[in-house]
C-alpha cells in the first residue's frame, strides 16, 4: 500500500470509531469460543435504538483457536452492531483453513445475508470466497487478510496494517534500547503474524529471531520460549504477537533465569494489568472491539442503503497504536469490560 492510500484509510477510522463507542453499552454477552464452534447471538438484548430494518442473518468465520482472548473481544464488537442492527449473527470458528472454509460455506448453504471472514491463509479461502459472491452474498474481511481482500472480490477490510505495525514495533525496541529479540510466531502460515515478524526485522536495528511455537499447546509454548532463552541469554526482548503468549513467555523469563523483557502485539484485560505492573513492557493495539463491530455494521450499511466505506477501494485501517505505562489506565477500563 502506498503512503497516499494507507493516509486515506487512516482518516476513515475516527468517523467510524465514534459510532462504535457509542454502542459500547450494547454488548450483550462475553464470548467463549473455540475451533469448529458454531453460536449464535440474537441482539434480545438491545435497548433503545435498535435498527427496525427487516431482520438479516450474518456469519462471522474467524480463524480463532480455542482460548485465544482476543477473538473474544473482537466477537463482542460484532455483536453489539447485531443487537443494534436487528441482527442474527452466526458466529464459528476453526484454526484450521481448511475447516474454516467449510465453516463459511455452512454459511452459504444457509444462504445468510452477509459473511465477515479473516483471511489468515487466503489461498484456502479463495474459492468459496468466491462462491458466496456467486452466490449474491456480499462478503467482508477483518483482521486478516489486507494484501489479499481485493484480490478475493471482498466488499471492505477492517484492520491492521500487519507489516506497519510490525515497522513501528522494531523502532519502539530501538527507543527503549533493545540488541536481541525473539519474535514468536504460534501459527506457522498465518500471514499476517509473519508480516508482523517480518516487520521488526526491517526496522529493528539489533538482531531478530523467528521462533515457532504450537499456539494451540499452550505448556508447548511455555517450555519452547524457556528453551530458547536458556540456549541464548544475549537475548534481551522477546517479542510475542498476541496477550497469551505474552502472558506466558513471562513466565518462561522466569523459568530460564533470563533477564530478558516481553512486549507485545494486541491485549486483553490481564494484558492491560501486566503492562501496568511492569511484567510486560508495551503492546500494539489493532482495536479488536472495532473490527469486529465495524464489520458486522457495515453489512448492515450495505444490505439497507448500498454503503461500503472508501469506494471498496482502500480499507479501514483500525490500529496500529501503543499501549504502556503512560496510557495504559486510559484503557485498562475498557479492558476490564471486555472492549479493548
Amino acid at each position: 500500500m502506498d503512503r497516499s492510500s494507507h493516509r486515506r484509510s487512516r482518516r476513515l477510522v475516527p468517523v467510524v470509531a465514534v459510532a462504535a463507542a457509542a454502542a459500547l453499552t450494547l454488548a450483550g454477552c462475553s464470548s467463549s469460543s473455540g475451533g469448529k464452534k458454531s453460536e449464535e447471538s440474537s441482539g434480545a438484548n438491545a435497548s433503545a435504538g435498535k435498527a427496525t430494518t427487516p431482520r438479516m442473518t450474518v456469519a462471522l468465520v474467524t480463524h480463532q483457536s480455542p482460548g485465544d482472548t482476543f477473538w473474544d473481544i473482537v466477537r463482542k464488537g460484532a455483536e453489539a452492531a447485531a443487537a443494534k442492527d436487528n441482527i442474527k449473527l452466526v458466529y464459528s470458528a476453526d484454526p484450521n483453513a481448511g475447516n474454516q472454509a467449510n465453516l463459511v460455506q455452512n454459511a452459504i448453504d444457509q444462504k445468510v445475508d452477509g459473511i465477515a471472514v479473516t483471511l489468515a491463509k487466503p489461498d484456502a479461502m479463495k474459492d468459496v470466497v468466491a462462491k458466496a459472491k456467486s452466490a449474491n452474498i456480499p462478503v467482508v474481511g477483518l483482521n486478516s487478510g489486507l494484501s489479499d481482500w481485493k484480490k478475493l472480490g471482498l466488499l471492505e477490510f477492517f484492520g491492521q496494517d500487519e507489516t506497519v505495525a510490525g515497522e513501528a514495533f522494531g523502532k519502539k525496541l530501538n527507543d527503549v534500547g533493545a540488541k536481541h529479540t525473539v519474535c514468536v510466531i504460534q501459527e506457522q502460515g498465518n500471514v499476517g503474524l509473519t508480516q508482523r515478524c517480518d516487520g521488526v526485522k526491517k526496522t529493528f536495528s539489533g538482531k531478530t529471531d523467528v521462533l515457532y511455537v504450537n499456539g494451540t499447546d499452550m505448556p508447548s509454548v511455555k517450555s519452547t520460549i524457556t528453551a530458547k532463552l536458556k540456549q541464548d541469554s544475549s537475548i534481551d526482548y522477546v517479542t510475542a504477537l498476541g496477550a497469551p503468549y505474552a502472558l506466558t513467555a513471562v513466565q518462561s523469563v522466569s523459568d530460564a533465569g533470563s533477564k530478558a523483557k516481553v512486549a507485545t502485539f494486541d491485549l486483553n484485560k490481564d494484558l492491560t494489568t501486566a503492562i501496568n505492573k511492569g511484567t510486560i513492557q508495551f503492546a500494539v493495539d489493532q482495536q479488536p472491539y472495532l473490527q469486529g463491530y465495524l464489520a458486522i455494521d457495515s453489512l448492515w450499511l450495505y444490505k439497507n442503503n448500498g454503503n461500503y466505506s472508501g469506494g471498496g477501494e482502500q480499507p479501514v485501517l483500525t490500529g496500529p497504536a501503543f499501549v504502556d505505562k503512560s496510557n495504559v489506565e486510559q484503557i485498562a477500563k475498557y479492558a476490564a469490560n471486555g472492549t479493548r
